[in-house]
């Protein structure tokens, strides 16, 4: 229905209009009066042309001529007697005529007749018979005039206000008098009179008309007003209030009592304090309010809390003192003002200055703060304190490859996580990016510190979830004290930072104590850094390649190209020193375009049955160019695209969406081959090999080492690796094997190519192409078997031989032997209880022995320690150590 689709459309309208719609219609305004109306009614209320006490006339009109007769002692005139009577008998039945009007609706025309024949005819006929009588000669005309002007004057009393009604009474009575003593003259007057009449009428409306616009123009003035100050108080930004001299509300504006969960009526004459919860506010705030109000005087903008148990609302008041004619205090009369949204939006200001907008953490400058306030305590014992710098390791590794989204989903779990393992004992902070800052106050010993910072990264590195895939990311923590470390936060910061930089460059993953030598380290990253760059831009860089053989044949069908790193004042740096700068500053993806190029003009001057590998990193792996610079690489040199292999990592598939496929679908079109690099140390996950176009899955070194020790399950893990891709029709290419042993064992769980130094290390490109000029065919040389890692030492130990005791030197050890000098040409087989520290004795035999020097196994592997050093021995500092084998940093 029509009203009903009003009545919607009004429920949807503003709330001010709505306000003032329904104010209208409880608040009428007053009907302005019609247009000459006071000419016609005067001051009655009812609107009556006829006055109630008109009848009363009637006996004034008998009573004047008795008492004029008595007065002069004669009988009225027959004539003049009729003539009033008539009149009085006329005036007296005006009482059917004010009752008929005042009970009918009637037009101005019927009423104005109406009142002609009750006043206007009476009066004439009285006028008419005073006139007669003094004709008559019976008595004076002085007494005639002096009851008709009695008689004028009394009908002015009673007709009071209605001018046109005294008119009427006046003209009528007087030209009655004139009638008689002149007809023409009589008529003339009556005239005149009635054009006066109509005169005074027209001026009286004139004067209404004005009366009445003034009075509506007045009348829209005090409805705006009225609307504007409504509508001020309906919308909640602002009302007013109003208290007696005892403090006690008189008026507030009804918005203000819904707020609160009130009616008005039940306010009025309530303590004005109650409208706020003032336990809630400062002491100050407190004293303040009721401050000025026992003191009398104003006050503005004062904020308060309003007295509201679901929300947290607070108001701005305003009041001053009233004072009445006699300056008698009265009360106080103010206003208020909404300061929700003002304080929330100062309170939102405030918070994003001081934490992190991402993860709720306290941000760089609130951190700084606190550090400053420890650092400059009054006491000296109070300034101790301790900064932990964190860095997460692979973050960056994260945003290339799911996002910028899932990185920062990533580091709000990063953040709880922190806050967790933290706690109270510190303040945990965001500098920026994936780098986090812990301050712990007081002064904590290194053993607790590197407990807690040891925590910190085993929950970090556990794996995440992010967006339905699993994330696996670690953590690196830089660690200085205050004071020993430093005494000013930039001292206190910067050796922080030196101490996590020396973290990252220890492996990743761990913690480091902040120690004066940290300066020369980083001044040799600064340099270093430096270097590469320049070596970048000269060509300082080289390609070395180590060969990939097929087992079935025992020929070389391809290369793996490494990078490597001629220093000119150095010389050869190891991949795992530089490799790590060159990600963290970017220079990663130019190197690997470079070896890219470089790989594919050497692969040119090769047989064109053996291929060349190359890694991708995820970084280069997600630009969309990548298809176009491997095209332009293979178009530059001239090679069929089959012969190039891409090695891409498992992190490439963090961010599982449609660009990873279609990077994979784009390079499968331009024809190379690829492979699965790494697999199975990353994020391993079988759901990605259904749909990615892999030719080959290599088993990372790890899996192979170790695998021909008795009770390691790494053979049983790469005999599911090659099961895996038979499977799937892939190839798989077992890396880093170093023995005759490893060799065998990855022939028979059935690799299909081996990669290692059983075979060959990395070559030079000139290298490369002699050792292919002398034919494909390869020539496994190595030990039998790999030997247990060797701490080199030199270390006094006594030798027990059937009963006898030698003095003899331990050169180096391991868990199963060991190499000792000094007993010469010891037959193999000799048993031995070989004495390594006090109360500990070991049964060794010997294996072999040459000159003064033999090799001895244990009959019992020994014991390593935390650090993985020989329990035994491990607090004897060792004279050398060995170079640990250099790990085959991959580009890319």
């Amino acid at each position: 229905m029509p009203g009903d689709t009003a009545t919607q459309s009004n429920r949807q309208t503003a709330t001010r209009d709505f306000a003032r719609t329904r104010r209208r219609e409880r608040t009428a305004a007053p009907a302005a009066p019609e247009a000459g109306a006071s000419f016609l009614f005067g001051s009655d209320s009812s609107n009556r042309l006829i006055a109630p006490e008109w009848p009363q006339m009637a006996y004034v009109m008998l009573a004047l001529p008795l008492l004029v007769a008595c007065f002069n002692l004669v009988i009225p005139n027959p004539l003049a007697a009729l003539l009033a009577v008539v009149a009085a008998i006329a005036t007296h039945l005006s009482k059917l005529a004010v009752r008929h009007e005042a009970q009918n609706q009637m037009e101005t025309g019927p009423r104005m007749a109406l009142m002609g024949a009750a006043v206007a005819l009476p009066m004439f006929l009285f006028g008419s018979a005073m006139g007669v009588w003094g004709a008559s000669g019976q008595i004076e005309w002085f007494y005639c005039l002096v009851a008709v002007a009695t008689v004028s004057l009394l009908a002015t009393v009673v007709l009071s206000g209605r001018l046109v009604g005294v008119l009427a009474a006046q003209i009528s009575v007087w030209s009655g008098v004139t009638c008689v003593a002149s007809t023409f003259g009589g008529y003339f007057s009556l005239l005149v009179g009635v054009a006066i009449s109509v005169a005074a009428y027209l001026r009286q409306r004139k004067i209404d008309l004005l009366l009445r616009e003034k009075q509506e123009n007045d009348q829209r003035a005090s409805t705006r007003a009225q609307e504007i100050l409504s509508d001020y108080e309906e919308t909640g930004q602002g009302w007013f209030w109003e208290t007696d001299r005892r403090g006690q509300l008189t008026y507030l504006s009804t918005p203000v009592a819904e707020i609160l969960g009130r009616k008005v009526d039940d306010l009025i004459g309530r303590p004005f304090a109650e409208l706020f919860n003032l336990s809630e506010q400062s002491g100050e705030g407190e004293r303040t309010l009721a401050f000025h109000l026992s003191a009398r005087s104003s006050f503005g903008e004062l904020a308060v809390r309003a007295a509201t148990a679901e929300e947290e609302r607070w108001w701005s008041i305003t009041g001053r003192p009233t004072y009445d004619t006699f300056n008698n205090f009265t009360g106080f009369r103010g206003s208020g003002t909404d300061l929700t949204e003002k304080r929330r939006s100062q309170e939102h200001a405030s918070r994003l200055a001081h934490f992190d907008s991402l993860t709720g953490l306290s941000n760089r400058f609130r951190m700084s703060q606190t550090l400053e306030k420890i650092l400059l305590a009054p006491q000296m014992h109070q300034r101790a304190c301790t900064v932990f710098l964190l860095d997460l390791d692979r973050f960056k590794q994260v945003n290339d490859t799911l996002g910028h989204p899932a990185g920062d989903a990533l580091l709000k779990q990063v953040a709880q996580r922190l806050e967790r393992v933290v706690g109270k004992m510190g303040r945990v902070g965001r500098l920026g990016g994936d780098e986090f800052q812990v301050i712990l106050p007081g002064k904590i010993e290194r053993e607790q510190l590197g407990h807690l910072a040891h925590r910190i990264i085993e929950s970090l590195s556990q794996p995440y979830s992010i967006e339905g895939s699993r994330v696996m990311i670690g953590a690196s923590v830089g660690i200085a004290l205050a004071p020993d470390d430093g005494v000013t936060s930039e001292a206190l910061i910067r050796n922080a930072d030196l101490a996590l930089y020396a973290a990252k460059d220890g492996g990743r993953g761990r913690f480091h104590f902040y120690a004066p030598d940290l300066h020369s380290d980083a001044e040799e990253r600064r340099q270093m850094e430096e270097d590469l760059r320049d070596a970048v831009s000269n060509g300082g860089l080289e390609l070395y390649y180590q060969p990939v053989v097929q087992t079935a044949t025992e020929k070389i069908t391809g290369f793996e190209a490494l990078l490597r790193w001629n220093h000119p004042e150095h010389g050869w740096i190891s991949p795992s020193r530089f490799i790590p700068i060159a990600e963290d500053t970017g220079l990663i993806a130019p190197i690997g375009e470079w070896a890219l190029r470089t790989a594919c003009q050497d692969l040119a001057r090769w047989p064109e049955n053996v291929r060349v590998a190359v890694n991708v990193s995820p970084l280069q792996f997600a630009n969309p160019s990548l298809p176009v610079i491997v095209t332009n690489a293979l178009a530059s040199s001239q090679v069929a695209a089959e012969r190039l292999e891409l090695e891409i990592t498992e992190s490439v598939f963090l961010n599982d969406d449609e660009g990873t496929d279609q990077m994979f679908k784009s390079l499968k079109a331009i024809g190379v081959r690829l492979a699965l690099d790494d697999f199975g140390t990353g994020y391993s996950s079988l759901g990605y090999l259904r749909s990615a176009p892999f030719d080959k899955i290599k088993i990372d070194q790890s899996f192979v080492r170790g695998a021909t020790q008795p009770g390691s399950r790494n053979g049983a893990i790469i005999a599911s690796i090659v099961s895996l891709a038979e499977a799937l029709g892939m190839e798989t290419t077992a890396e880093g094997v170093e023995t005759l042993d490893e060799l065998d064992l990855v022939r028979m769980l059935g690799c299909s190519h081996v990669q290692g130094y059983i075979y060959e290390r990395p070559l030079s490109a000139m290298n490369a192409a002699a050792r292919l000029s002398t034919g494909l065919m390869a020539i496994a040389q190595g030990p039998r078997s790999a030997r247990a890692a060797r701490q080199s030492m030199l270390r006094k130990v006594v030798l027990d031989h059937g009963g006898h005791r030698y003095n003899a030197m331990v050169r180096n050890i391991s868990q199963a032997g060991a190499l000792i000098e000094g007993l010469w040409n010891v037959p193999p087989g000799t048993i031995f209880r070989v004495l390594l520290a006090e109360n500990h004795a070991v049964t060794a035999t010997c294996r072999w022995s040459s000159d003064d020097r033999m090799g001895v196994e244990f009959s019992m592997p020994l014991r390593l320690d935390e650090g993985g050093r020989i329990a035994a021995v491990a607090g004897i500092p060792p004279v050398r150590s060995e170079p640990e084998p250099v790990v085959q940093r991959k580009v890319g």
